[in-house]
Formats: C-alpha cells, sequence, structure tokens
C-alpha cells in the first residue's frame, strides 16, 4: 500500500488497536488514514495541528489522541474522531520538538533540539521529569520500562540514561565519532543498538555505557537513521540510500535487504499494532505500508517481540557519570525557540 502525502513527512505512527496510521508533515498538518489489505487507504482526518512543522507524532490514550511537536515548541492533543483539538502546550520546551515516544499508559516523552527530554504524566497533568540529557537534539528515545529508564541518543555523539525513578541522568556514554540517530533494546534487555550517521551501529552492554563493547561497521556507508527490532536478535534499518534491512545482532550481520522505499533518505519506520505490517515513510513523501511476512520471507524465524525489558535496578551504581561531559558537536539545523517558559503546563492534560 502506498499513500502520497504531497508533503515531506516526518514522522509516522499507528494505532495501538486499530488500522489507523498518521503522519506528520513538514506543512504542520497532521494526516489520518484507514488502511486495509483489501482496499486503498482512506484520509479519515487532515488537521493543520502547527505553524510550522509536524515532526513527531504519536497516539496516547488507547489511541483516542493524536500527540504531536514542533519547532515552534508546541505540543498539541487531537481528538482522533473528530479531529478538534483537545488541549495544547505553546511552551513545551524551550526548543523545537524533535521527539515524541510513549513510556506507559500514562506517561510520554518529548525531546528537543537542544537536548533536553521531559517526561509528561498524562493522569498528573503535569511535566514530571525535566533531563537537560544532551547538547545537541535528540535524535531518538527508547523505554526499559521493568528499570524505570529512559534512553536517548543526540547529535551530540552521545547516548543517555535517564533515571525515572530519581529524576536524574544516571549515566551518558563517552563521545562518539560522530552522531548517534537511533536506538533500540536488544537480547531481553542486555544490549543497547545505536545508529550512526556514517552508518555502524555501535553495541552497548547494559550498565556499562562508558563506551560500547562492539561496533558493526560493515552494515552501511550511509547513516542508519531509523530502527526498529523485530525480535531478540534482529532489527530493521532504513537508512540513508532509501534501502530498508533486516540485520542480525550478536553474531552481527546483513541477513538481507527487505525493501527499496526509493532513492531517497528513510525517515522513519513503525509496525502496525499487530506487526503484520511495517510502515516508512521517506523524503519522496510517500508513506508506504509494507506486508512484513512478504518482507521477510526467506529470512528464516520470523518470531516478533516488543521492546526488550531489563530486571531491577541492579545496575543502578554501576558505571555512573556524575558529571557528564559536553560536546558542541552535531550538524543538524535547528529551528531553536529560546526563552520560553513552562507556564501552563500543569493544565496542558486537564481535558485528555
Amino acid at each position: 500500500m502506498e499513500i502520497d502525502l504531497g508533503k515531506l513527512a516526518f514522522d509516522v505512527d499507528f494505532h495501538p488497536s486499530d488500522q489507523l496510521v498518521a503522519a506528520g508533515l513538514i506543512s504542520g498538518d497532521l494526516h489520518l488514514y484507514r488502511y486495509s489489505p483489501d482496499s486503498a487507504p482512506v484520509r479519515l482526518l487532515e488537521v493543520h495541528a502547527h505553524t510550522e512543522s509536524c515532526r513527531a507524532v504519536r497516539f496516547i490514550n488507547e489511541g483516542r489522541a493524536l500527540l504531536t511537536g514542533s519547532p515552534d515548541c508546541s505540543i498539541l492533543a487531537t481528538d482522533v474522531e473528530t479531529g478538534s483539538s483537545i488541549a495544547r502546550l505553546d511552551n513545551a520546551h524551550e526548543a523545537a520538538v524533535n521527539r515524541l515516544i510513549n513510556l506507559t499508559e500514562s506517561t510520554v516523552a518529548s525531546g528537543d533540539d537542544d537536548g533536553c527530554i521531559k517526561v509528561w504524566d498524562t493522569r498528573q497533568r503535569s511535566c514530571c521529569n525535566t533531563f537537560e540529557a544532551h547538547e545537541d537534539y535528540i535524535s531518538d528515545m527508547t523505554f526499559a520500562s521493568d528499570a524505570m529508564k529512559l534512553l536517548g541518543t543526540s547529535g551530540d555523539g552521545t547516548l543517555s540514561v535517564c533515571n525515572l525513578r530519581r529524576n536524574k541522568v544516571q549515566h551518558q556514554s563517552e563521545f562518539s565519532e560522530d552522531e548517534l540517530l537511533s536506538v533500540v533494546l536488544m537480547k531481553n534487555g542486555r544490549k543497547v543498538i545505536c545508529g550512526t550517521q556514517t552508518g555502524n551501529l555501535l553495541l552497548y552492554s547494559w550498565g556499562y555505557f562508558k563506551d560500547c563493547s562492539d561496533r558493526f561497521v560493515d552494515l552501511s556507508p550511509n547513516s542508519i537513521d531509523a530502527m526498529l527490532k523485530l525480535d531478540e536478535d534482529r532489527i530493521i534499518t532504513g537508512s540513508e540510500n532509501g534501502l530498508i534491512n533486516l540485520v542480525g545482532i550478536l553474531p552481527n550481520r546483513v541477513i538481507q535487504p527487505i525493501a527499496e522505499h526509493s532513492e531517497y533518505p528513510i525517515e522513519r519506520l513503525a509496525f502496525s499494532h499487530d506487526r503484520k505490517y511495517l510502515g516508512s515513510i521517506a523524503h519522496d513523501q510517500m508513506l508506504k505500508i509494507w506486508d512484513l511476512d512478504d518482507l521477510l520471507q526467506g529470512s528464516g524465524n520470523t518470531e516478533r517481540s516488543e521492546a526488550g525489558v531489563v530486571n531491577s535496578d541492579s545496575d543502578d551504581e554501576m558505571d555512573i557519570d556524575a558529571n557528564p561531559s559536553k560536546s558542541n558537536k552535531g550538524t543538524k539545523t535547528k529551528n531553536a525557540r529560546n526563552g520560553h517558559t513552562l507556564d501552563g503546563a500543569n493544565n496542558f492534560f486537564a481535558d485528555l
């Protein structure tokens, strides 16, 4: 299935229980589509969500609302059924909001272009954690639910581990040679995999975040802009050359290319709620929805699993960087908005 979005898309997300997919566009518009294997996708909503681009999109509240983030520093909650605005926080961050991810049923995290990560509690209707984790844009985040730790990658070349219970940046890696663009948890939470601008994968062992324990340097000469965990041994990667690859981790190997979105860079990848479909967006303005079983034919075991978990807080005192160093590395153009305050943040989720 293919959807011509008409504009460059920055993010894509699937509904947690229905055949719906949402995309955020460079124009600031939010699109919502219903897809089906038996018919062409149908656009249900087109909402002008932001005055600047819509960089981040996530379904929240069991799919009843869509959360979007923008370089205009705002976060907007939109009703999925009606397309009406539920709540808007105009000063969510002091810089452009670049990423959104779901954590628990009642919390989401946002990351901005100045390296700040915030956790929002939809039940308490407030910002409950703020982490000055990096000096450059937040490129990706993932969540270790059992340990209540939020991992972030940045254009400054570091990986951070934010402890939600202690409300502090507990670990930070040494600076790598290039920007970190994507991150996933593997091997039942024992390994953290980071994609880089030069096409290498950096592998970190849980609890030992100062430096990577392994490097996969033969994956691609192109940047690894997006990654999804298929199972504990394999990931799906999206690269700057438009290729989508199936990659094995420990042993590190490219199992096979499974799709070519276009000749343009992959921006994001996402799984449907039943993990039957893979969604991809690239700089060709197209949203493509692939049958995952068709893509994986001949690739061996197609077992699928959710994000890796980490057992307990036993590593809390391991490899702690009490004074994380900073860097000015990173080349992504930012649209920061400085000088904003968080006035009104406590009321942001009041109507959700």
